[in-house]
């Protein structure tokens, strides 16, 4: 059973809705890790921190 290698990814084609994603990986230090080895790379503890870090924002942003 051979595993699919993840295409590179191009920060000019990422959509709308998934830039907040990777300008906080990028906050936190991951971003070079993400586009090395793809976001299955990540361990759950730095996901969550992503995840929550994407609420607290969207959340702000619909205060304002």
């Amino acid at each position: 059973m051979s595993k699919k290698k993840e295409q590179p990814i191009d920060l000019q084609k990422v959509p709308e809705e998934e830039k907040l994603k990777y300008e906080i990986a990028e906050e936190l230090g991951l971003l070079d890790k993400v586009l090395e080895t793809g976001w299955k790379s990540l361990s759950a503890k730095e996901t969550g921190r992503i995840g929550g870090l994407m609420t607290k924002r969207r959340r702000e942003e619909k205060k304002n």
